[in-house]
């Protein structure tokens, strides 16, 4: 395939509710939307970094300003087989996965699509239908808290991930067990603390939680082994895993033994694979965590998730989970017993609308050879 056209288009939507976590507070998503062309068949991927450098160092302002200039040139009238080789043309450019992210993940929606094959099929994957948990934002009270949890589980969410901080953290995981007993609840503290809360750490051990989330620093690997020692829980990174590599030493040193593998964080779906495919050598369950994507992006997710290894349910949510709307048809929808179906029509699987993403654009760039 030969790439003869990008489009990048900034995005802001808005959430149906604020979602709030340890490093804050988002009302709208903002994102860009990549489109690739090749003998004017589309592929499309989301870039779902945040407006401000919190999760990591990327930014909507920073990803654009990495893509139009350095990532877009290097694939634009470039003849590839397949999207992996983008991973070598990227290597000289350090970190800004996010960004890499969306244009290697357009081109496996346009691979996947010239070859007649679903997303999944195409990356490897073999399930029909992938069990899907919810991500629950800190709450106003733990009355909300509890309201919250018991809407999503009669939907038929099959595992709740509440997120916790520092003053909000043993009280919610107990509340929730109090009130719904032995559900599968995890907590994700999104590098909200130290080793000097271990005692506050041990305390969520009575809780027979399913993981504990990236407890310390973002870039820790170090401490989490120390942390691990002391914890009957399983602990989970996140932020600290950006490649396989990455993966392999958390899990020589003990780190975690569980990992989310989030697309974007670790610069798109090849690499997104190697660190499934390394962690089920090593027996280490992972999922699929999210990112507040549009149903673009979650399109993505459910493709990586048919993969074996994703043996735990992850954050990938119906499209009514953030959305009055979304800008894909047919949206995201979970059966009432808590399974996506995985679309079995080639690319995404999922048909972006013109007129909804439009109406939600801030800006767009067309580049051509």
């Amino acid at each position: 395939m030969r790439i003869d056209q990008v489009i990048l288009r900034h995005l802001k939507m808005p959430l149906k509710s604020p979602f709030e976590t340890s490093f804050g507070r988002e009302e709208d998503r903002e994102f860009i939307l990549v489109e690739a062309y090749a003998g004017g068949r589309p592929g499309y991927a989301e870039v779902p970094v945040m407006a401000a450098p919190l999760y990591n160092e990327e930014t909507v302002g920073t990803a654009w300003h990495v893509l139009r200039d350095f990532l877009v040139p290097l694939v634009l009238g470039r003849e590839m087989e397949r999207p992996e080789e983008t991973r070598e043309l990227f290597r000289p450019i350090r970190r800004h996965n996010m960004a890499k992210s969306g244009i290697e993940g357009a081109l496996w929606d346009l691979y996947a699509r010239e070859k007649g094959v679903p997303l999944a099929r195409a990356l490897g994957g073999e399930k029909e239908r992938i069990a899907v948990g919810v991500s629950i934002g800190i709450q106003e009270n733990l009355s909300a808290l509890l309201k919250t949890v018991e809407g999503f589980l009669a939907e038929g969410y099959r595992r709740i991930k509440v997120k916790i901080k520092p003053g909000w953290d043993v009280k919610p995981v107990e509340a929730i067990r109090t009130a719904f007993g032995p559900i599968p609840l995890m907590a994700d503290a999104n590098s909200a603390y130290t080793l000097g809360d271990l005692p506050m750490l041990q305390e969520l051990d009575q809780y027979d939680l399913m993981m504990i989330e990236q407890p310390l620093a973002h870039d820790d690997i170090v401490d989490h082994a120390r942390l691990q020692t002391h914890l009957k829980t399983p602990i989970c990174l996140d932020e600290s895993i950006h490649s396989a590599a990455d993966a392999r030493k958390a899990v020589e040193l003990g780190s975690c033994r569980i990992i989310n593998i989030k697309i974007s964080r670790v610069g798109g779906l090849s690499e997104a694979k190697k660190i499934h495919d390394l962690c089920q050598e090593r027996g280490i369950p992972v999922w699929c965590g999210g990112m507040l994507e549009s149903g673009i992006g979650r399109a993505h997710n459910i493709a990586i998730t048919t993969l074996p290894n994703f043996t735990l349910p992850g954050d990938t949510s119906a499209s009514a989970r953030y959305w009055e709307e979304d800008i894909i048809a047919p949206e995201v929808t979970m059966t009432d017993d808590g399974y996506i179906e995985v679309p079995q029509i080639p690319g995404l699987g999922f048909r972006p609308i013109p007129e909804r993403i439009t109406r939600f654009q801030v800006r767009e760039e067309t580049f051509r050879e």
